[in-house]
């Protein structure tokens, strides 16, 4: 069965995903701090995957690493992870039911679909 997002045809390279991973590190620090005053477990969950992302993308060794202690294959478990906490984060964080949480659940989704089509092999 041929795969429409074989290794050879993943539309995202290395540099992109550097890019795409401080965008979001960005972003989740900018909503964290937006919503420190109006929902605190929100801003806390966007602040702590805000640091996540942040910390994992200083730490890889691609375009805009600065240390550079982790694989761009390993980055892959990380961006898991971080997916995962988003998705779960607004009920272990007690706010599931309000509509901060939708923004998690965005950001679980569009995490999934970058690692999907993430090239992990091109770096």
């Amino acid at each position: 069965m041929d795969n429409a997002l074989s290794t050879s045809h993943r539309p995202i390279s290395p540099n992109q995903h550097a890019w795409l991973d401080y965008s979001v590190a960005s972003t989740f620090i900018g909503v964290g701090l937006w919503l420190r005053h109006r929902n605190r477990p929100a801003a806390a969950l966007a602040l702590l995957n805000g640091g996540m992302v942040l910390g994992m993308s200083m730490l890889t060794d691609y375009p805009g690493g600065v240390v550079r202690a982790l694989s761009f294959r390993a980055h892959r478990a990380g961006d898991m992870v971080q997916a995962a906490l988003a998705a779960l984060g607004p009920l272990a964080f007690g706010f599931a039911g309000e509509p901060e949480a939708k923004f998690f659940y965005g950001q679980a989704l569009s995490e999934v679909g970058v690692i999907r089509s993430t090239d992990w092999d091109a770096a």
